[in-house]
């Protein structure tokens, strides 16, 4: 007898491999490293989207935002907002003053 192969249903996270076409891409939790001018930063269990076949990996796109978010050198100092120029009033008109006497 034979019975057709059957593949599990892709979930939410998986999906195909873009860069092999044959392996299925998984969310897990890796160390990322990067590079913050002379110093390497790690950060654990960092979510990134890896192939089962090839290896390949791709970092989830809000954890990158967040991580560049919380890495930049203005983050927690307070904004500066641009002094606003007074509005000017209403114009005044010259009109002719009464003689004081």
């Amino acid at each position: 007898m034979n019975h057709p192969q059957t593949f599990p249903a892709p979930s939410s996270n998986s999906f195909p491999c873009n860069e092999c076409s044959a392996g299925m891409k998984h969310l897990r939790h890796i160390t990322y490293f990067t590079w913050l001018g002379e110093e390497l930063i790690m950060v654990p269990n960092f979510p990134a989207w890896i192939c089962d076949m090839c290896g390949r990996r791709e970092f989830d796109e809000r954890a990158i935002a967040w991580l560049t978010m919380i890495l930049n050198p203005n983050a927690g100092k307070p904004t500066r907002r641009p002094k606003r120029t007074p509005r000017p009033g209403p114009a005044k008109r010259n009109l002719p003053r009464p003689p004081l006497d």
